[in-house]
């Protein structure tokens, strides 16, 4: 752990397009739980079969209100940490381009960053699946809480879809398209409190590796790419980071 700063450092500078890869432990420091962990309180009444897929989601949309309240509600108030801070800090400085986060929080681009692509979707807007029309998660959510009724559409009456992936959907396609082009062009890929063990977006730190791009993981615990890795952060990203955004300031 004592040269792996330097060694990312090292690697940062070098990098002609470097990406970034989130996942939910860039968020657990501003309050934000992994929602796929039991411990996080948001299984608590329902199982992930029950509410979170799309069939569940049409068949019983009030258990599914139940279960995402709390998670938008942490979003809403949620605020971004030093580990998002970083992130656009490197993209103001130019060391890095894109940021692929399979987070739906919408903290990275609150802090600033740019070309934020979102693999799981996004917390902050809401669709009917009917109609297609758009909503605010924020519209629709204070009416749910308000009036405790599930939000329906203006236009079709059909009940809204929050903008995010449920179990049995497929990721964005533009998203999808968007971040593989990505890692074609990386010769570095940063991976930033991601357990790499979600499908399909596990495969693209792996993808920009035969490529040839180099890896760095920040993560407290062992993922399932760690054999890649050119450079291990066993460290708290809201502790590592800033630190490398420090010495290539310095």
């Amino acid at each position: 752990m004592v040269n792996a700063i330097p060694a990312a450092v090292e690697l940062i500078k070098k990098a002609r397009h470097a990406v970034a890869f989130s996942g939910a432990g860039i968020s657990t420091a501003s309050g934000i739980p992994d929602f796929r962990s039991p411990e996080s309180g948001l299984w608590e009444r329902y199982s992930p079969g029950e509410v979170a897929s799309y069939q569940a989601f049409k068949q019983t949309p009030s258990h599914f209100y139940d279960w995402i309240r709390p998670l938008f509600l942490r979003a809403q108030e949620a605020e971004p940490n030093p580990a998002h801070r970083s992130l656009a800090a490197l993209q103001d400085m130019g060391y890095l381009q894109e940021i692929i986060t399979q987070n739906i929080d919408g903290l990275q681009q609150k802090a600033g960053a740019k070309d934020v692509i979102e693999l799981h979707g996004s917390a902050s807007t809401a669709t009917c699946p009917n109609c297609r029309t758009q909503y605010s998660t924020d519209e629709i959510m204070a009416l749910y809480i308000q009036k405790q009724s599930i939000p329906h559409c203006s236009l079709c009456r059909s009940v809204i879809k929050p903008d995010v992936v449920l179990f049995d959907e497929l990721l964005p396609e533009n998203a999808w398209h968007e971040a593989n082009t990505a890692v074609e062009k990386a010769d570095l890929v940063i991976v930033v409190g991601s357990s790499l063990s979600v499908y399909p977006a596990n495969m693209l730190p792996a993808a920009a590796h035969r490529n040839g791009a180099k890896i760095i993981i920040n993560s407290l615990a062992p993922t399932e790419n760690d054999g890649i890795a050119d450079v291990l952060l066993r460290e708290g990203c809201e502790f590592v980071l800033p630190q490398i955004v420090a010495i290539l300031e310095s």
